[in-house]
């Protein structure tokens, strides 16, 4: 009898162990499993956050990666976010953005490729060409401190103006133009009534998000910015991410066949600028 029960103890203690090992064993390997084929994103208003959705997610979704969405409603509250760890990627700004919010939000944040990026444009409701400009025409162009140094470098590139050699670059305003032969009507506005404003004006600068945003016709594009490097969007991360595999193919997912056909069924009028290095 004794020796029953010592067999029957010794039997269940041992499937008991048994168990309990292979249990462990399969929750952590099924939890690492998940947590790494889980993408957490930022969204912000805007284009860029809607092209990963449409175009980049399905490509990541073939790989078996499960991605969710938290909505901000600015990008630096997704930034702060990102910053924090409550999620783990956004692509709505462009490298200067990411600089500053570091510099200024003691941030960790890197790029991890550049992505396709709508340059700002010079709009007309009523022109069909820049050689229609007249003298004090209007000429809207964004308040804000960067879009509106974007916006006067365009103008000063299809030679409307030209800025002071000393002009920063980054934050030249109405002050810096050394000369503006038409006399142009100038007129810093808030980004967002531009759009809506077109009828009432002669020409209009509209940054990129915002015209895609407004759904502005790109037909009634005259001319584009040129991007500097530091303006093209990018992929963001924190930089203890972009070592990890799901980062990698992050960046392995916006240069795929897959993307690259989609994006160009859908870049009317080469709305979209895209990186070279993204058809490497």
């Amino acid at each position: 009898m004794n020796r029953i029960i010592k067999t029957t103890l010794i039997a269940a203690l041992a499937a008991v162990v048994s168990f309990g090992a292979s249990a462990c064993g399969g929750s952590a390997s099924a939890s690492d499993v998940d947590a790494s084929k889980q993408i957490r994103v930022g969204t912000s208003p805007g284009p860029y956050s809607e092209l990963f959705k449409k175009g980049v997610a399905p490509v990541l979704e073939k790989k078996g990666y499960k991605l969710t969405y938290t909505s901000f409603s600015d990008l630096q509250t997704a930034d702060i976010a990102l910053n924090e760890g409550s999620v783990d990627l956004n692509v709505d700004q462009h490298s200067a953005y990411i600089d500053a919010f570091n510099k200024n939000k003691g941030g960790d944040l890197v790029g991890i490729t550049p992505i396709p990026t709508v340059p700002a444009g010079l709009y007309s409701q009523t022109h069909k060409s820049l050689k229609d400009v007249k003298n004090g025409e209007l000429v809207a162009i964004s308040q804000d401190a960067s879009n509106l140094s974007r916006g006067l470098r365009l103008l000063e590139k299809i030679g409307w103006i030209t800025l002071k050699k000393d002009a920063d670059p980054a934050t030249a305003t109405v002050n810096d133009i050394a000369s503006n032969p038409k006399n142009l009507d100038i007129k810093p506005m808030d980004s967002g009534t531009i759009p809506r404003s077109l009828q009432d004006l002669d020409y209009a600068v509209i940054p990129g998000s915002v015209s895609y945003s407004s759904k502005v016709d790109s037909k009634l594009e005259l001319a584009q910015e040129t991007l500097k490097p530091e303006y093209l969007l990018q992929a963001t991360v924190k930089k203890g991410s972009k070592g990890k595999t799901w980062a990698k193919d992050v960046v392995k997912a916006y240069k795929s066949k897959d993307f690259l056909n989609f994006l160009d069924k859908n870049n009317a009028n080469d709305y979209w600028f895209v990186p070279g290095e993204l058809r490497k």
